[in-house]
C-alpha cells in the first residue's frame, strides 16, 4: 500500500521561504517520477513540480525561478524549497507518483494528507 506523508508545512510572510519533504513507503520510490501539487482555496489541484527518476525536473509557470524540487531516493523523499512566497501560494500542499507521458505528469491515484502553508501578507 503506497503511503505519502509530506511535512514543513506552516505560517511564512510573504517574500519568505519554506522547505516541504514527502516521505514514500509501499513503492519501489527510486523507479518513480514524483510531484507536488497544490489545491489554493477556490481552485482545482495543479501540479506545482514533477522530477523524473533521473532527476529531471519540470516547473509550472508560476513558481518558475522560485520554487526547486529535488529528491534522494536512498532516503525515499522528494523536497521542495520554495522562495519568495506570494499570498497566492497559500494552500495544501500535496506529494504524488507519477507517470511521465509525453513528458506530462499524471498522478498514480494515491495522495497523502498533504500539508497547508499559509503565505501571511
Amino acid at each position: 500500500q503506497v503511503q505519502l506523508a509530506e511535512s514543513g508545512g506552516g505560517l511564512v510572510q510573504d517574500g519568505g521561504s519554506a522547505k516541504l519533504s514527502c516521505v514514500a513507503s509501499g513503492m519501489k520510490f527510486s523507479l518513480n517520477a514524483m510531484a507536488w501539487y497544490r489545491q489554493v482555496p477556490g481552485k482545482q489541484r495543479e501540479m506545482v513540480a514533477s522530477i523524473t527518476t533521473g532527476g529531471g525536473t519540470k516547473y509550472a509557470d508560476f513558481v518558475k525561478g522560485r520554487f526547486t524540487m529535488s529528491r534522494d531516493n536512498a532516503k525515499n523523499t522528494v523536497d521542495l524549497q520554495m522562495n519568495n512566497l506570494r499570498s497566492e501560494d497559500t494552500g495544501v500542499y500535496y506529494c504524488a507518483a507519477v507517470n511521465m507521458i509525453g513528458g506530462y505528469a499524471f498522478p498514480q491515484g494515491d495522495w497523502g494528507k498533504g500539508t497547508l502553508v499559509n503565505v501571511s501578507s
